[in-house]
């Protein structure tokens, strides 16, 4: 899907520069970076929502003791 983005000529000069130096088109730097700050706050959101809820029950039963082992697991895995 194509977007516009304006950026000021400092940002423009440093990003082509950049670009020109990975060796990639600026559209693929672009797509990267974009890509990579998504992914960074998307991660980062549902550390947070999930913050008050996390690690908070204990529990001394047989299969409930190796949840939070398991979910720790499931989180690390989503990063």
């Amino acid at each position: 899907m194509p977007s516009s983005v304006r950026l000021g000529r400092d940002l423009e000069i440093r990003l082509r520069q950049v670009a020109e130096a990975e060796g990639v088109t600026v559209s693929e730097l672009v797509r990267r970076a974009v890509a990579a700050y998504v992914e960074e706050v998307a991660r980062d959101s549902l550390r947070l929502r999930l913050s008050d809820v996390l690690g908070v029950v204990r529990s001394s039963g047989g299969r409930a003791r190796r949840t939070g082992e398991a979910f720790r697991r499931a989180l690390r895995r989503a990063r």
